[in-house]
């Protein structure tokens, strides 16, 4: 799932591009002209994307592991409840969204900026407010402490995806067959077991490494292109298989055990979390007046993929469900064949998500050292950085625990918690209905329930998890 780039520079390579590519509809516009003055000559003197560019650009930034974690999800929550929740939450996922470009343009105009991060703008909500207006930089420093747990959270779960697809991949190999009909299962048969995931998670290690060196995203523009589009080829081949393998009657609990709805919340709004990429596709456009109808026809979509596969997934595969349905796939090269490209696609897009928390810490801390230590240390914090998110990886391998942990502990904040609370702020000194203060209210508070219930269910499963296969690795010797 791809998020945004709150990012407060306007220079950089990116700018420089000649033809626009993914990233550049995620960067947000230089301070410029009024909102008024905004059909100007963007990117190396490209004018903005059109309705078109910026529909493709929000549909890539929701679509991504999340996606394929929602049959699980919805076994969390249940046959019906679990459907019924993705819309619920989809319709105020979209508001929220909404609720942001709402508050920007409103900011932006009053503040004669051309446009706003989501930083931004809750820095200048917070300094409509006289008590607040002097530790309005701080709203603007939380919101990119979120992007970044958010963005970094995400490289996390990629690290887990790959290793968790590719071993399976290796370890079915000698009993991987052309025929799809042969030895159907509702998941893959592991015949060769190999090494830990953990370990293929440092084998991986290098070479997301050398792909963060990237000196411009511009020279993956190609391989971003072909990633995308074996990503929908891959998502083709699932719904067809999960559609053709639904096993009648279906008898699955219509309503999930309450102790796993939070793990649901925190998988769907992982999901949905691609509040991030409002703003910036927003600012980018010919005609921002259009964006609108970009936002609910894009999110339309999205919410039909999410309830969609969450449902049929769950409905094919049953309490087998992995937390990827890609685990489920049979043994065939045709699906296997599908992880693999998939897996090629996420590997692509960890440059994306990456370049986002490097692009909010790495340049401050560049700019404290001489001309010609800058490369180095930028390289230096790039390995860092991906040192520590594999780090991450390997100390919680759990998929679908990481994708929860990741959805409730930061996205739930930037998609559910602040874009109401911000409305609010906005728009307080303006007779501001009661009844949108309290709905605002409501929302804000579920984001935060979520929030606690999810994080807490999320790291109270990986620890169970933990001590599970501690006991395992262990009960050998006690045998002896």
């Amino acid at each position: 799932m791809m998020a945004s780039s709150d990012v407060d520079r306007g220079e950089g390579p990116l700018l420089s591009d000649q033809n626009p590519s993914e990233m550049d509809a995620l960067c947000p516009s230089p301070p410029g002209p009024s909102r008024p003055q905004r059909n100007y000559e963007r990117i190396g003197g490209q004018t903005g994307t059109s309705f078109f560019q910026t529909l493709i650009h929000l549909l890539k930034g929701n679509i991504g592991t999340g996606l394929l974690g929602l049959p699980l999800a919805v076994k969390n929550a249940g046959l019906v409840l679990g459907p019924i929740s993705l819309l619920v939450m989809g319709i105020i996922a979209v508001h929220c969204m909404r609720l942001l470009v709402q508050c920007s343009h409103h900011l932006s105009a009053k503040m004669s900026r051309q446009s706003l991060t989501y930083g931004e703008a809750v820095q200048y909500g917070m300094e409509n407010v006289t008590w607040l207006r002097r530790h309005s930089q701080w709203g603007k420093r939380t919101v990119n402490l979120f992007l970044i747990i958010t963005q970094l959270g995400f490289c996390c779960v990629y690290f887990v995806f790959l290793s968790d697809n590719i071993k399976q991949v290796v370890e079915a190999a000698n009993a991987t067959t052309f025929n799809c009909h042969i030895n159907y299962t509702n998941q893959t048969q592991v015949l060769v077991p190999s090494f830990d995931s953990r370990l293929y998670m440092l084998c991986f290690l290098p070479a997301f490494i050398l792909l963060v060196f990237t000196p411009n995203l511009k020279f993956l523009a190609p391989l971003s292109l072909v990633a995308n589009l074996m990503m929908t080829a891959s998502l083709v081949l699932i719904y067809f298989y999960s559609l053709t393998n639904i096993t009648y009657p279906i008898n699955l609990p219509k309503v999930g055990r309450a102790k796993d709805y939070p793990l649901f919340f925190g998988t769907a709004i992982f999901a949905f979390e691609g509040i991030g990429v409002v703003l910036p596709l927003e600012n980018k456009m010919q005609r921002p007046h259009t964006f609108t109808l970009v936002l609910y026809l894009g999110m339309g979509i999205v919410t039909f993929l999410y309830i969609s596969l969450g449902t049929i997934g769950y409905m094919c595969f049953g309490d087998d469900i992995g937390g990827s349905i890609t685990l489920n796939l049979p043994n065939c090269w045709t699906y296997q064949t599908v992880k693999l490209l998939y897996c090629f696609g996420i590997f692509i897009t960890f440059a994306l998500q990456f370049y986002v928390p490097a692009e909010i810490l790495i340049p401050p801390a560049v700019a404290r050292v001489p001309p010609r230590w800058e490369t180095a240390v930028d390289l230096s914090l790039r390995t860092v950085l991906v040192i520590f998110t594999c780090a991450l990886a390997i100390l919680i391998p759990e998929l679908d625990l990481v994708i929860s942990l990741v959805g409730s502990v930061s996205s739930s904040f930037l998609a559910l918690i602040f874009p109401p609370l911000l409305q609010i702020l906005t728009f307080h000194t303006e007779d501001l209905s009661p009844l949108v203060t309290v709905k605002n209210a409501v929302i804000s508070v579920v984001g935060l329930v979520g929030f606690l219930a999810g994080t807490y269910i999320a790291i109270e499963q990986i620890i169970a998890r933990n001590a599970l296969k501690h006991e395992e690795t262990l009960s050998p010797f006690m045998v002896q």
